[in-house]
C-alpha cells in the first residue's frame, strides 16, 4: 500500500507540477475563449448604460465574486468611469444609502442566487436604479432581474474537484475588463487622463511632471562668467555637485558649458589648468530644455546626447535652470 508520504512526494514530482500548472492556464484560456461570442448586443447595452450614468458605476459581489468586483471597480475607476464597490452583507445594514437613482448597479455572482444580493434587489428596482449582472447562470433570478444581463459562465472550473472559483471568477474579470476598456475609448480617455488617477504611479510622474518641478534653481545652479579663472569654475562645479558648470554673460544667456568629461578632455590634452580659463576649454552651446517640458522629455534628451544634466531656459533664452539625472532618479520620473 502507498504511503501518505509516498502520495506527497509523487504529487509533487515536478512533472506533475509543470502539468497541472498547465492544466489550470488551459482551462482557463478556454473559459475566457468562451466569452467573444458573448460580447454582443447586451454588451452592447451594458457599456451604453455605464456612459450614460451620471453617477458612479457600484460593484457588488460577494466571497471571491467581491473580490473580482473589488478590482473591476478600481479597473473602471482609475480609466475614466467613477466607480466603487459595496459589500452586499453591509448594504442590507446601512450602506444602501450609498447608491442613488444616479447611479447603475453592477451585481457579481456566478450562480445569480447569492442570498445577500437578492435580498438588496428589490430596493435597487424599487429605486430605478440600473442593474447589469454578471452571473454564469442566465436564468437565475438575479439573470431575470437584471436589465442587462451578461453571462460569464464557463465550461469547468479549474480546481480538479471543480468547486473552488477559479475559472470563473478570471472570466469574470476579464469581462469587467473588456467593460472598462470599451468605456474608456468610448469616452476618448487618454493618457494623461490617466495619469490625472495615478499621480503617485511612474506613469503619472512621467506625464505629469514637468522640469521645472524638480530643475535645481537660483543659488543650487552652477554657473560662472566668461575669463573666469579655471581653478574657480572648478570649485564652483564641486560646490554646486552637479559634475558641470555652465558659462553665462551678464544678461544670464548661455555663452557654453564645461562638464566633468570636458575636465578629463582637457586633463589628456594636458592643458594647464592653473593658468586657463573657463572660456579657453568650455564647449560653445550646451543642450538646453524649457521648465514647462515634461520631465520625462528631459530624460529622453539626456539618453539621445548620452549626457547627465541640461540647461533650463526661459522665453528670453536666459538660464534659469538645471536638471540633472539625479534629480529625474528621486523624483521617481527614471
Amino acid at each position: 500500500m502507498e504511503t501518505a508520504t509516498a502520495s506527497v512526494s509523487k504529487r509533487l514530482n515536478p512533472d506533475n507540477l509543470r502539468s497541472m500548472g498547465r492544466r489550470v492556464l488551459e482551462i482557463e484560456r478556454d473559459g475566457i475563449q468562451g466569452l467573444l461570442q458573448r460580447i454582443d448586443g447586451e454588451f452592447v447595452r451594458a457599456c451604453e448604460l455605464m456612459i450614460a450614468c451620471s453617477g458612479r458605476i457600484v460593484v457588488t459581489g460577494m466571497g471571491k465574486s467581491g473580490h473580482i468586483g473589488g478590482k473591476i471597480a478600481a479597473t473602471l475607476a482609475s480609466t475614466g468611469t467613477p466607480a466603487f464597490f459595496v459589500h452586499p452583507g453591509e448594504a442590507s445594514h446601512g450602506d444602501l444609502g450609498m447608491i442613488t437613482r444616479q447611479d447603475v448597479v453592477l451585481a457579481i455572482s456566478y450562480s445569480g442566487e447569492t442570498a445577500e444580493i437578492i435580498t438588496i434587489l428589490p430596493l435597487i428596482k424599487r429605486m430605478a436604479t440600473p442593474l447589469i449582472a454578471l452571473t454564469g447562470k442566465p436564468n437565475s433570478t438575479m439573470a431575470k432581474m437584471a436589465d442587462v444581463h451578461l453571462d460569464v459562465s464557463v465550461a469547468q472550473e479549474a480546481c480538479p474537484m471543480n468547486l473552488a472559483p477559479t475559472a470563473s471568477t478570471t472570466a469574470t474579470l476579464a469581462m469587467g475588463d473588456a467593460l472598462a476598456v470599451a468605456l474608456l475609448e468610448a469616452r476618448g480617455f487618454t493618457p494623461e487622463d490617466f495619469a490625472m488617477s495615478h499621480p503617485g504611479g511612474s506613469l503619472g510622474r512621467k506625464l505629469l511632471l514637468k522640469i521645472d518641478d524638480v530643475m535645481q534653481k537660483g543659488e543650487r545652479i552652477p554657473k560662472v562668467a566668461p575669463g573666469t579663472p579655471m581653478t574657480t569654475a572648478l570649485l564652483e562645479m564641486t560646490h554646486k555637485g552637479m559634475g558641470m558648470t555652465a558659462v553665462v554673460d551678464a544678461q544670464d544667456h548661455i555663452v557654453g558649458v564645461y562638464t566633468d568629461g570636458d575636465l578629463r578632455r582637457s586633463l589628456e590634452a594636458q592643458i594647464d589648468l592653473r593658468t586657463a580659463t573657463i572660456d579657453q576649454v568650455m564647449r560653445r552651446g550646451g543642450y538646453r530644455a524649457r521648465p514647462d517640458w515634461l520631465a520625462a522629455e528631459a530624460v529622453r534628451l539626456m539618453e539621445q546626447h548620452k549626457i547627465t544634466a541640461l540647461l533650463v531656459v526661459d522665453a528670453d533664452d536666459r538660464l534659469c535652470g538645471v536638471i540633472h539625472m539625479h534629480d529625474l532618479l528621486r523624483a521617481g520620473v527614471v
